[in-house]
């Protein structure tokens, strides 16, 4: 049953909706359609599944791209209504003849909709008559036996017998045999092995297969007698058959273990509990330069983008348009000049599909994951299939300014990405600020921690750093080192300890000495070990991080799509609460290494719908930037 069927504008205006379809939907399954999938450029999908308590639906919607309206319809999950997208597309050809901007109320189509529903209805029951029933990828057909069947042969199939065979008479006599079955194939009937070889008939003749018809009706068909009779002629001929036992494989040398004569004095390798503070302090000595030498953090500068570049941006397109003026003329320059001045009537699919492609070529050349790049070009098909081109515009710029609309929108953050104003709010809770930093193995997430730290300390924020990689080797040193340069507390507990227990710890601490900001150091685990997720997830389960920083590459390409999706899942997999603490923001590393290869942002926050909230382009602790929104989106375009 349709649960509900729904009209609005794209600015939120709803227009009508039906009031007999029954009963109210349980949670938000259409706020929630708009949210996370018509306003995340998502809109090329086929359907939206939607779970509530108690409910499961499933959304369904068409759009009509030159009045700006949205047609959205919603039915259980279980039922599969065939009708849905039928009754969608005769909707929006009634209401498009019967709308106008100035009207806001339209309880006249209510009679309308009840007729265009019973019409869709009945078509999807013809259809469904129409249609024969497919069985593993063959029609099931039937045969009409018209005699009583009881002259059946013993060893073939009787009235009675064979599976998927329609008796019309009494069925006395049926199979006597499994392997003496009636076989019904691609609408042909055929006989199985008759061990006396005598022909199939029915009482009144109307079926009649011989073996001979059977060898050239079931070529393919499968025969257990033919294979045991091949079987016994190749044990009696004396050839080996599979139950030989082979000679003996010769054993495999097996190397032996070193056996060293002395052992090491050392049993554990663990110098972080005793400190040397007098090497301490002479390393301090030594260090060239201090961090307050370093400079102003990136962060606070604003990136201004040269008109040099933007002119030079410009004049190579006009040189790929001259350059490509051959390949207009064989295509037709003048019939695409007379389109361009007298403007097209509705925008065709067809019509997008070259431009399309070539922008989903160019975004897999910026390093923009391929499922990603498909889904944009879907939903920028969706958005302007059937608007009217206006005059003076090719259908290549419109395509590109819908594209260009699209990764704005996606990119954006939807929320505040204020760390400081967060900071200051924690602080008059008198709380440390906590941010843990997660990711997979070598992206950077102890040197963009550092950063992190240098850009919190420009701003007065004390800063406190929490070394809870307890697994990997050096990394308690590696964040020291980084803590001595800073000049800023560290709070560690060396190797293998439980990393939930030392963050727990650490903010504990942090409270007791006023420290403003907590920032957790994590170890590097891959998407897919289960164990090293599973001590994530309670790490961020028992401290409750204000904050989730996933570190990640921006040098990587399908791969964002696979780390930042199964981080999620397994976060929200292996959290002991009903509702789990995913990934809140991004920091994307290296990102003075990839040139035009900025794709991986946008595969990142499309996956995620998390922002990129930091962005390291460099070694030294200055490195750190905002993402420039408007500059990635011309470097994809460009």
């Amino acid at each position: 049953m349709l649960e509900q069927l729904l009209i609005f504008t794209r600015g939120g205006l709803i227009l009508w909706s039906c009031k007999e379809l029954g009963n109210a939907l349980k949670g938000s399954p259409i706020d929630t359609l708009i949210r996370s999938c018509l306003l995340e450029e998502r809109s090329g999908a086929a359907s939206y599944n939607y779970d509530a308590p108690g409910a499961s639906y499933s959304l369904k919607w068409i759009f009509h791209n030159d009045l700006g309206l949205v047609f959205v319809a919603v039915y259980q999950r279980i039922l599969h209504l065939l009708y849905v997208e039928d009754l969608l597309a005769a909707v929006k050809r009634e209401f498009s003849q019967v709308y106008d901007p100035s009207r806001m109320v339209y309880r006249d189509f209510d009679e309308v909709f009840k007729q265009l529903k019973i019409e869709a209805e009945a078509r999807a029951e013809d259809l469904k008559k129409s249609n024969p029933v497919v069985v593993n990828g063959n029609r099931k057909s039937q045969v009409t036996w018209k005699g009583d069947g009881s002259e059946g042969k013993k060893n073939g199939a009787g009235g009675g017998g064979g599976g998927g065979l329609k008796n019309d008479g009494d069925g006395k006599n049926g199979i006597k045999s499994e392997s003496d079955r009636f076989v019904v194939a691609n609408g042909n009937s055929a006989n199985g092995n008759n061990n006396n070889g005598s022909n199939l008939k029915s009482n009144g003749g109307n079926v009649s297969v011989n073996d001979k018809d059977n060898d050239s009706l079931n070529n393919g068909a499968f025969d257990v007698n033919r294979l045991q009779k091949k079987v016994r002629n190749k044990g009696g001929n004396g050839k080996k058959t599979d139950s030989v036992v082979s000679k003996a494989e010769p054993k495999k040398l097996v190397k032996k273990n070193r056996v060293w004569d002395e052992k090491p004095k050392e049993t554990k390798l663990d110098f972080t509990d005793k400190v040397d503070v007098d090497r301490d302090a002479d390393l301090d000595r030594k260090v060239d330069y201090l961090a307050k030498e370093q400079g102003e953090s990136m962060m606070d500068k604003d990136e201004i983008l040269s008109s040099d570049s933007e002119d030079e941006e410009e004049d190579g397109d006009d040189a790929g348009k001259n350059s490509n003026k051959p390949d207009a003329k064989k295509k037709g320059w003048f019939s695409s000049m007379f389109q361009s001045i007298a403007g097209k009537a509705n925008l065709e699919k067809s019509d997008l599909e070259p431009a399309l492609k070539a922008l989903k070529d160019r975004l897999m050349t910026k390093n923009v994951a391929e499922e990603i790049a498909e889904k944009l070009c879907e939903s920028v098909a969706a958005s302007l299939e059937g608007k009217k081109l206006a005059s003076f515009t090719r259908i290549s710029s419109t395509v590109h300014t819908a594209m260009e609309e699209a990764l704005v929108r996606i990119l954006t953050p939807r929320r505040s990405i204020d760390i400081l104003r967060d900071v200051h709010a924690a602080k008059e809770q008198r709380k440390p600020y906590v941010v843990v930093f997660v990711g997979v193995n070598g992206v950077g997430k102890s040197t963009n921690l550092a950063k992190v730290a240098y850009w919190l300390q420009q701003h007065n924020v004390n800063v406190m750093m929490a070394a809870c990689d307890t697994f990997r080797s050096g990394a308690v040193e590696q964040l020291r080192t980084h803590a001595r340069r800073l000049q800023i507390p560290i709070f560690e507990k060396g190797y293998e300890k439980d990393p939930a227990i030392v963050a727990k710890e650490a903010i504990q601490e942090a409270s007791r000495n006023g420290s403003d900001v907590v920032l957790v150091d994590t170890a590097g685990r891959m998407q897919d070990n289960e164990p090293l997720m599973r001590a994530l997830s309670k790490l961020i389960y028992l401290n409750n991080p204000d904050l989730v920083l996933f570190v990640g590459e921006a040098l990587v390409g399908n791969d964002a799509v696979d780390q930042l999706s199964k981080f999620n899942q397994k976060l929200a997999d292996l959290a002991s609460s009903p509702t789990p603490r995913l990934i809140d923001g991004i920091l994307l590393t290296k990102f003075d290494t990839i040139d035009d290869k900025v794709g991986a942002a946008l595969s990142m926050v499309y996956i995620s719908g998390a922002p990129v909230m930091f962005v390291g382009c460099g070694q030294s602790y200055t490195d750190l930037k905002k993402l420039n929104v408007k500059s990635i989106v011309k470097t994809l375009l460009k």
